[in-house]
């Protein structure tokens, strides 16, 4: 796929505040051409105490809200991995790239397409990857995709079965009694996230005395499975205090496609552990984002940067009797999402619907760069500088059946929108586009997603309109040929 570049670079402000064009950028601690700190996470649900869930410890990332903005209602283009990462980085969505599987590199069918970190580094900035950013590609394929970055890229391969506690001398016990789940008393840097941070911090220093414009992807693997925080971050919660999903069962009405065979088979004590270790994960993660915010500000960079902080998906820990993500569920969808600039540095909290695609777009508008007409996302700026502001009526995501495809094509494709009032979803064959079933959720009424209304006679108008908006983004979708 080929860039096709507008007739010329956007023309920079002048006014106080603005930006300045590149080329006259004499160092990357200026005021001048802004940096980028891009911070990806793993399997983070919208469960942060900025976004109301008050049981949960996240100071760090809560300061963050404090000076951005705070999207809450953003979603991510396909609830696994891979084919979101890939759709973030390349500004397009899965049919497009033709990426719906953990294993396909996006450049399989799209090899000339331009990714986010390429096309800042194309445009004169350092471009440098610590941690998961990219999926973990095998090594002796893509190994990443090294056109992308300035420099190497570190800690950005692994597994997280992986994910061992490493440190000078005997191990410490595990305390836990999970298979998910394990708590040892051990430093932060005796896990993936730790190191990522110190590296980070580390990479920060260098990048300050190069004095150029960087582009750094910071990638944090928690609070992906297992849930293995060190134990200093189990103790911040109490067990008994720990609020436990009600809804264990699937929707009402619904159909059994949009299930996935990943069901908790548990009782309650395991439940409890499974949620305790997973905000212990959530609490070890804002820790490491918390030292890399230090030392951007330490450094002298804070009022130079744009920080965007986001996760790929979403995650089920019981709820719908579901583990793990691939679901067309609002909770493996819906993500949370921050962006903080030198110019909106403050905090707001937008409703307006927004797509993981649109991140490409409004990078690169708010840093005076000209963008790819190829791009399906849309710029944000105008919901940062007015919140209230609507750039689209829906967000789409999907998933594919089989959810975990190994390289084969979907049988079946559920594409899943998210509208002001309603969740619609439509199971389709995926050759023919045929639709198999639907599902519809009225979110003022059952924001958890527990009664299907898709064969309520009631709402046939609704669903015909959703139908429309629905076919819109997918005759909207740049399809790889």
């Amino acid at each position: 796929m080929t860039i096709r570049l507008s007739q010329s670079i956007l023309l920079c402000a002048l006014s106080l505040g603005s930006l300045i064009c590149r080329g006259t950028a004499t160092g990357a601690e200026e005021a001048k051409t802004p940096n980028v700190l891009f911070i990806a996470v793993d399997d983070l649900r919208v469960e942060l105490n900025c976004y109301g869930n008050e049981h949960v410890i996240s100071p760090n990332i809560d300061r963050l809200a404090a000076e951005g903005t705070l999207f809450e209602r953003a979603y991510c283009q396909q609830t696994v991995c891979n084919p979101s990462r890939a759709s973030i980085l390349t500004g397009r969505r899965p049919d497009t790239l033709r990426v719906w599987d953990l294993p396909t590199h996006f450049r399989k069918h799209t090899p000339d397409v331009i990714t986010l970190p390429q096309w800042f580094k194309e445009n004169g900035y350092h471009s440098q990857c610590v941690g998961k950013i990219f999926h973990n590609w095998r090594q002796d394929d893509y190994k990443g995709d090294p056109v992308s970055w300035s420099a190497p890229s570190v800690l950005h391969y692994n597994s997280h079965a992986n994910d061992k506690a490493l440190i000078k001398g005997p191990v410490p016990p595990d305390v836990s009694t999970l298979k998910l789940t394990e708590s040892r008393d051990v430093p932060d840097e005796a896990y993936f996230d730790g190191r990522v941070a110190a590296t980070a911090n580390r990479t920060l220093r260098e990048l300050k005395a190069q004095k150029k414009p960087f582009f750094l992807a910071v990638g944090f693997w928690k609070p992906h499975t297992p849930f293995n925080p060190p134990k200093k971050y189990w103790d911040l919660y109490d067990p008994d205090n720990i609020p436990l999903p009600e809804n264990l069962t699937p929707p009402q009405n619904v159909t059994e496609i949009a299930l996935t065979s990943d069901r908790f088979r548990g009782n309650e004590a395991e439940l409890r552990e499974l949620h305790h270790g997973h905000l212990a994960a959530i609490s070890y993660l804002d820790a490491q984002v918390g030292k890399v915010l230090d030392e951007l500000k330490s450094l002298k960079l804070l009022n130079n940067t744009i920080i965007v902080f986001l996760s790929d998906h979403g995650l089920h820990i019981g709820e719908h009797g579901l583990m793990r993500k691939t679901t067309a569920f609002d909770l493996d969808a819906r993500v949370p999402m921050i962006i903080s600039t030198p110019e909106h540095r403050k905090a707001q909290r937008t409703q307006a619907l927004v797509e993981l695609i649109d991140i490409y777009p409004t990078l690169t508008d708010l840093c005076g760069l000209a963008s790819s007409e190829d791009l399906e996302g849309v710029s944000l700026r105008p919901v940062l500088d007015a919140p209230a502001t609507s750039v689209k009526p829906v967000a789409m995501t999907q998933t594919p059946r089989p959810n975990y495809l190994r390289g084969k094509m979907p049988q079946v494709m559920g594409y899943t929108i998210r509208a002001e009032n309603h969740r619609y979803t439509e199971w389709r064959d995926f050759k023919s586009g045929k639709v198999l079933d639907r599902e519809l959720y009225d979110h003022r009424t059952d924001t958890g997603e527990n009664v299907n209304l898709a064969n309520d006679p009631a709402q046939s108008d609704e669903i015909k309109i959703l139908a429309v908006q629905l076919q819109s983004v997918l005759d909207a979708t740049d399809t790889a040929e």
